[in-house]
């Protein structure tokens, strides 16, 4: 089943267009990790420029942006006015340049189309969804639905602020993403070969986490499942000209890039947060999970939500707590707490207040948790649970600690690392080079999109996740 008749592309970029992406980008660049700069950023710009020329807008490859960013989200999106954006964790997880030049092209295809445009009135019917939320397209990550501020709050931290697009709408972005891709002389599945990548990495993640069906995926439920487009995808490849894949000069390219948290935005290592810049780390309650953004870390459950993130502090915790509930409760209503303590948490000043929210037909607590590190610095936690549940943050709330110089230099980001099988090796013996303590195989077979029974050759190029500065 395809996307419907695929509509008239070839108009230019517009004025207005143009500005209200030069609008957003800062702040898009600001959420997402900031832009990344050298030779892999360079490359990236380059095949993205290229499969733009093949969507028809005029003048395209002067008209387009494209960026790499500094974010360990598989995502990519795009907006109006031809800024293209992939994350590095989205390029870690391709195999060559067809799957780069595919992701690229699908978001192409979202500003060719004016899919944001066209979604935008009726996001704009949402006042809660501000102009960023209003025309986001990503090729993975989603908007959960926003019902109030708080929950709009809690979202921000985790990256989540993005609009859902219709089926029609992706299906129609990978129709003519396959368009470009043999228009380029890519090889054409390499649409269906990306998405069903990041299916298996959406099932791995769900799997590791525990927590089955109940955690969204890291690029949320709003867009159409990658692994339902896969067989669409790579159907509409078959009998379609091109062969180009790239495959050993992209991983050459890709060498060396960070996978996973970047040390200067904090890292989750299991249940733990560490911070080396700010010199914190925290425990997150077992059964929840973490997501970084880059000005917030989030930690959701099926019993809460909660983030760290920080805001200006002018000395006095009580008045920094006040005003955080103030913040949470926006326009919509006068937020305070109906409880304000100090305490001490592993030798930090700490004050923390809890008020009771009516939120439709039920009420939730929320909790505001805050520490001083500095006469001019304070931290906060942010939770919300069901009314009488936010004893289940008592725990993360008490282990927020200092964290010391050589405990802070010893936080290392993990990279990729392209190896050349060599006789004898097998996928097993080369997964247990990957830096993690967990499901080596597993991860090592998704990283390179092998099938669970594919075996590696000699001579190969694969590619490793390593700890390496």
């Amino acid at each position: 089943m395809g996307g419907g008749p695929i509509p008239s592309v070839s108009t230019p970029i517009t004025q207005a267009e143009a500005q209200q992406g030069a609008d957003l980008h800062p702040q898009l660049l600001a959420e997402f990790g900031g832009s990344m700069s050298g030779t892999q950023a360079a490359y990236v710009e380059q095949v993205g420029k290229n499969i733009a020329v093949q969507s028809g807008l005029g003048n395209a490859r002067d008209s387009f942006n494209v960026s790499l960013l500094n974010s360990s989200v598989n995502n990519a999106f795009a907006i109006p006015g031809g800024y293209v954006y992939t994350t590095r964790q989205l390029v870690g997880l391709m195999n060559n340049e067809a799957e780069l030049a595919a992701v690229m092209g699908h978001e192409v295809a979202h500003v060719a189309a004016r899919h944001s445009q066209r979604r935008q009135q009726a996001a704009q019917q949402n006042s809660l969804l501000g102009a960023a939320g209003a025309i986001l397209s990503g090729i993975l990550l989603g908007n959960s639905a926003i019902g109030d501020t708080l929950s709009r709050t809690f979202l921000q931290g985790s990256q989540l602020l993005t609009l859902k697009f219709s089926r029609s709408q992706e299906l129609q972005a990978d129709d003519l993403g396959i368009q470009y891709l043999t228009k380029a002389g890519y090889d054409p599945r390499a649409m269906g070969t990306v998405l069903l990548s990041l299916a298996s990495q959406n099932a791995l993640e769900a799997r590791l986490m525990g927590a089955g069906d109940t955690r969204p995926p890291v690029w949320a439920s709003t867009h159409p499942d990658p692994a339902s487009r896969v067989q669409t995808a790579l159907a509409k490849a078959q009998g379609l000209p091109g062969s180009v894949t790239n495959r050993d000069s992209f991983l050459t390219r890709i060498d060396g890039l960070v996978y996973g948290d970047d040390p200067a935005q904090g890292m989750v290592e299991g249940r733990q947060f560490i911070h080396p810049e700010m010199r914190l780390a925290f425990t997150a309650p077992q059964g929840f999970y973490m997501l970084n953004g880059t000005s917030a870390v989030s930690i959701n459950g099926q019993s809460g939500k909660a983030q760290l993130t920080l805001a200006p502090y002018g000395g006095d915790l009580s008045t920094y707590v006040r005003q955080q509930f103030a913040k949470l409760g926006g326009n919509q209503q006068q937020l305070a707490p109906s409880t304000l303590e100090r305490t001490t948490v592993n030798g930090i000043p700490a004050a923390y207040g809890i008020a009771r929210v009516n939120n439709g037909s039920s009420q939730v607590d929320v909790v505001v948790f805050a520490y001083e590190f500095a006469k001019d610095r304070a931290y906060h936690f942010a939770a919300m649970t069901p009314a009488g549940s936010s004893n289940v943050f008592n725990a993360m709330f008490q282990s927020m600690r200092r964290i010391s110089a050589s405990e802070a230099s010893a936080v290392i980001p993990r990279r990729i690392d392209v190896v050349t099988v060599q006789r004898g090796e097998t996928v097993a013996s080369l997964a247990r080079r990957m830096a993690f303590d967990d499901a080596q195989v597993e991860r090592f077979r998704v990283l390179n999109g092998l099938a669970s029974n594919e075996e590696v050759q000699a001579g190969q190029q694969v590619k490793l996740v390593i700890r390496a500065r």
